[in-house]
């Protein structure tokens, strides 16, 4: 048998040296690759898998148990924003799309969130499509930060964006708004930036995802006069825009142009959560940049998904209506029906959650709370300390479920707090 010389690794740092190893049908003896994770970016050991899909997991199995823990709509995609996709496959669209989206879409992009909110980008060079605002998130922040930077999140808030910030070897600095109905004050933000110099950028999600909670005209307008001529970025994901109640929704973006990094797309609108279809917008200068690392990280989103989205923005302009009024009926019934069972809330001004007090008397440890009630009560929540400082002693229930589910929920939790008071 013939011998080769193969590099090996030796556990003492940085050193490697030949040894002959035997070559068995093509297979090398190789490292052990436990030693190579020491070897892997030194920031994801700062990152924790996302409790709130291990708890997803842990409850899943449990027999006839009720959900209330989604994090999108219960409904289909439109049916006229389908057969933009069938049409796409069959006119054999399957190659790559620009890496920025199709112009079709950007421009489509643009003019929806013209229409709709009154900021306008050039959609040829200020919009890029993105993996949904998850691929916008990551590019964005790993664009801006270098390791050393601060950014500042307001809490509590889904855990998304706290990971890649870290990840980028950039600190998160958290402005616990709990105090406050879960807004972040201008006095809050004045006072943050005060201590930390090393501030790159803020974070703005509002509609909230836990809380429900989004900003008005007089709190954007309050926000961008602190943050205003200040080398500081805004990257405010606003997602959630098209699901808001009483009055319409009003984008940072009106206030800070020249700051704001803006993230929609089509999924809570459109019902196209698996479609991963985003929209980021930015000026000129800043977008060419983010440009970069996006066609580094995905080359393109999918083209025939591209073309729904094309669809859905343009000849779709209200199709959340229908999903919004569902949803205002079902966060009524259950604001108030929660409220009797002592689970106080802010009341939702937008998306689809309530972010809940657990009662006194029960288990204030929010995921001690929830994994009893998941196995007690079948019914699932997500635990509030998922989304940092302030949401500890809290739970968020989606409302994105069937009336017929909320009912039951609400049915079996009057049945188990009337249990844990009997045994007080």
């Amino acid at each position: 048998m013939e011998f080769r010389g193969v590099r090996f690794f030796d556990p003492s740092p940085v050193r490697f040296h030949q040894q002959d190893q035997p070559n068995l049908g093509g297979i090398f003896m190789s490292i052990n690759s436990e030693t190579l994770v020491n070897h892997m970016n030194h920031e994801i050991a700062a990152i924790q898998p996302s409790d709130i899909l291990a708890f997803n997991a842990e409850i899943a199995n449990i027999p006839g148990i009720v959900r209330l823990t989604l994090g999108e709509p219960d409904f289909n995609t439109p049916e006229h924003v389908k057969q933009a996709a069938i049409e796409s496959i069959e006119a054999d669209e399957s190659h790559y799309a620009p890496s920025n989206g199709t112009l079709a879409l950007r421009t489509a992009a643009a003019e929806f969130l013209a229409a709709k909110y009154d900021v306008h980008y050039d959609p040829a060079s200020e919009v890029i499509i993105t993996a949904g605002a998850t691929g916008g998130i990551y590019t964005a922040l790993t664009s801006i930060l270098n390791p050393g930077d601060e950014v500042l999140i307001p809490t509590p808030i889904f855990p998304l964006y706290i990971a890649i910030v870290k990840l980028s070897g950039a600190t998160p600095v958290f402005m616990d708004t709990s105090d406050n109905g879960f807004v972040l004050s201008p006095d809050q933000l004045q006072t943050t930036l005060a201590a930390h110099p090393k501030t790159k950028a803020v974070v703005l999600n509002f509609p909230s995802n836990p809380t429900g909670v989004t900003y008005r005209h007089d709190d954007l307008k309050a926000l961008a006069a602190v943050l205003a001529d200040q080398p500081i970025f805004v990257l405010s994901d606003e997602i959630y825009s098209e699901l808001t109640y009483g009055e319409p929704h009003e984008s940072i973006a009106n206030y800070l142009p020249t700051q704001t990094i803006l993230l929609n797309g089509v999924s809570k609108s459109h019902a196209m959560t698996g479609w991963r279809i985003g929209i980021m917008c930015a000026p000129k200068a800043i977008t060419a940049q983010l440009g970069k690392i996006h066609q580094f990280t995905v080359t393109s989103t999918t083209t025939n998904a591209q073309a729904a989205a094309t669809e859905a923005l343009k000849n779709g302009l209200d199709d959340a209506q229908v999903m919004k009024r569902e949803y205002q009926e079902r966060r009524d019934y259950l604001y108030d029906a929660l409220n009797d069972l002592g689970f106080q809330s802010a009341k939702p001004e937008g998306a689809f959650y309530l972010f809940s007090k657990i009662p006194a008397g029960l288990p204030q440890n929010s995921m001690a709370f929830c994994r009893e009630l998941a196995h007690e009560a079948r019914v699932a929540l997500i635990p509030g300390s998922s989304f940092g400082p302030g949401g500890e002693g809290y739970v968020r229930i989606s409302y994105a479920a069937s009336m017929a589910d909320l009912k039951t929920a609400v049915t079996r939790l009057r049945t188990y707090v009337a249990s844990k008071k009997q045994g007080a």
